[in-house]
């Protein structure tokens, strides 16, 4: 009997939990139940697997295979019943992408050697270097073939207005840059035009640099910047960067530490050299698509003010033979926006505003999606009202999020809506939004409260292949969701 007792201990807990969890959400809108059963983990789970597929290409802007990818999640759309943006257009809405295809790239070093004999002429050792494991082309490089000597350049930022220039003294003309991403002070806003991908490349090429090559900890896929004729930029591992360096006896890190300590130029010639070829394709003529659907809101005045909730739907591409999927950046976050948009679709009372669902293209591009909604939002709304983002969200136990410092009551929602969940670990402040913020600096910057989410990883494999399905937690996702839509609900309704 005793032994009976602890068979079935398990299974009473399991009852009871559940239906503590369905009388919580009940005492919140009885409504609100079909919504939160509608969010199913292994439902999450199989459209980040579709978004990975290889027919979709890994969703670089532009391509053909993000707009086939974007097609499927418009019919996903539609399929829920969430109203088109437009009657003419449906649920996409297109804008300007120029994209580039890297098809094939080599890079050489060439070591200069020490010689024994002072007056001899300098030997080079030829070291070649792996694509991914020592180098990556930037992912919007023209095609090039050069052999030539490097300048490195601190942070590769000009910027004699206010007092700081890592060019000064160098002659840069038909060689290739070697510099770290950063400033010499990030707290300085004054430098952040500077650490822009596209601003420290046009800086670059107008100084008559064949390319610059940023020094990472490894190299990774990166198509955030601008095609420019006969400029060829990379990532260079610090590791290879070493190589390079110990002609001037010095590490990488420690020189990043130097630059970082005394915010100062460090600048010099090496005698080193590198080979560099490249063949890529440029589509200037690209054309990204947001995919967007709606729930539109019942109150007759109200519904004109909408809540956007959305993540980016683009990742890479496939440059090189090497598939770049992007299962947890993004298409976690753009499933976790596909359910809570699922969820809202079968509520039969709607909330008292719009709730618009939003798949962003271009964000590895430079928010290019997010941008191009908020400065173009459908005209049946008349304010954004708020923003929920989700950017790498299905690695890991847990989740955390930020959100905007003068919205302390969408915290004190938040907070409300994870004690039916318990999802949430941390609550952190949004005050600004800067070079290296996600899909919510648009809408910020325009004035609405925003929240932004991310699971707590470890996010591996970032902007690699092995960014991959296998990786992805079904239940983080769904959880996630869920705290969204109990807090939305909330938001949309007060």
């Amino acid at each position: 009997m005793k032994h009976n007792k602890l068979i079935l201990l398990p299974a009473l807990i399991l009852i009871l939990l559940f239906f503590s969890f369905t009388i919580r959400a009940e005492k919140t809108d009885s409504d609100l139940q079909k919504g939160l059963d509608s969010i199913l983990p292994l439902d999450a789970y199989g459209y980040v697997k579709t978004m990975c597929l290889p027919r979709y290409a890994g969703r670089h802007t532009g391509h053909e295979g993000y707009t086939g990818a974007a097609r499927w999640a418009a019919g996903k759309f539609k399929e829920w019943g969430l109203k088109p943006i437009s009657g003419k257009v449906g649920y996409l809405q297109a804008y300007p992408s120029p994209y580039v295809v890297v098809d094939k790239a080599e890079m050489t070093l060439h070591l200069i050697e020490r010689q024994r004999q002072p007056e001899a002429e300098p030997s080079f050792k030829e070291v070649p270097l792996k694509p991914l494991t020592d180098f990556m082309p930037m992912l919007f490089s023209d095609s090039g073939d050069h052999t030539a000597e490097l300048v490195f350049a601190g942070w590769g930022i000009c910027a004699p207005e206010i007092g700081y220039d890592d060019y000064a003294r160098l002659d840069v003309r038909g060689k290739f840059i070697l510099c770290f991403r950063g400033t010499p002070d990030r707290r300085d806003d004054r430098y952040q035009k500077h650490d822009h991908h596209r601003f420290r490349m046009k800086t670059a090429r107008e100084k008559g640099a064949l390319g610059l090559f940023y020094i990472y900890e490894e190299p990774l896929a990166n198509p955030n910047g601008d095609w420019i004729e006969g400029f060829t930029p990379a990532i260079i591992s610090e590791k290879t960067a070493d190589m390079i360096l110990e002609e001037r006896g010095i590490k990488s890190t420690d020189l990043r530490n130097d630059l970082s300590t005394y915010k100062q130029p460090i600048s010099f010639p090496l005698q080193s050299k590198i080979k560099f070829k490249v063949e890529s394709r440029n589509f200037p003529g690209g054309v990204g698509y947001n995919v967007v659907g709606y729930v539109e809101g019942s109150d007759p005045k109200l519904k004109k003010e909408c809540l956007v909730i959305g993540g980016h739907f683009d990742h890479c591409g496939e440059h090189m033979e090497l598939l770049f999927s992007g299962a947890n950046d993004n298409a976690s976050g753009s499933a976790v926006v596909m359910e809570v948009a699922q969820a809202f679709a079968v509520l039969k009372k709607k909330p008292k505003r719009s709730v618009v669902f939003v798949l962003f293209g271009g964000e590895e591009m430079g928010l290019m999606g997010s941008t191009y909604f908020a400065d173009h939002v459908p005209g049946q709304f008349e304010k954004l009202d708020a923003m929920f983002n989700f950017d790498m969200v299905g690695e890991g136990d847990g989740a955390g999020c930020s959100v905007s410092a003068e919205h302390e009551d969408l915290k004190k929602a938040l907070e409300e809506a994870d004690k039916h969940i318990n999802i949430l670990r941390r609550i952190g402040t949004i005050r600004g939004v800067g070079v290296r913020s996600s899909d919510y600096a648009p809408f910020f910057l325009k004035g609405a409260a925003c929240v932004s989410f991310a699971s707590n990883g470890p996010h591996l494999a970032y902007h690699l292949p092995g960014d991959s399905i296998y990786r992805i937690n079904p239940d983080i996702m769904a959880d996630i969701a869920r705290v969204t839509l109990l807090t939305a609900h909330h938001w949309a309704n007060r």
